[in-house]
């Protein structure tokens, strides 16, 4: 999927989600506190996240051409890989 976008459209792309990550790192902050990963850390899972669950979406052969279906993928990836880090951060804090 990404690399059929030009790079004007990938760069608006990852400025959008680069949005919401701040918008969502900002609010799991706020509710994590210090379970979680910071502000700027939390958004950059998210972006990291979100991108990865879309590539390995597109690698398993599903087809992503409708953004809702894209958007629904990335949004999931995004939580699942925030929340993935911080139960192992939450284990290795109990060691």
């Amino acid at each position: 999927m990404f690399l059929h976008l030009d790079t004007t459209w990938l760069l608006f792309a990852f400025l959008v989600i680069a949005g919401f990550g701040f918008f969502f790192g900002t609010a799991l902050d706020a509710i994590m506190r210090e379970s979680g990963f910071g502000p700027t850390g939390n958004t950059l899972l998210f972006i990291f996240g979100f991108f990865a669950a879309v590539v390995i979406a597109n690698k398993h052969g599903i087809s992503l051409s409708d953004l809702k279906l894209a958007v629904a993928w990335g949004l999931g990836g995004a939580f699942a890989f925030i929340s993935a880090l911080a139960l192992i951060k939450a284990g290795m804090a109990r060691l």
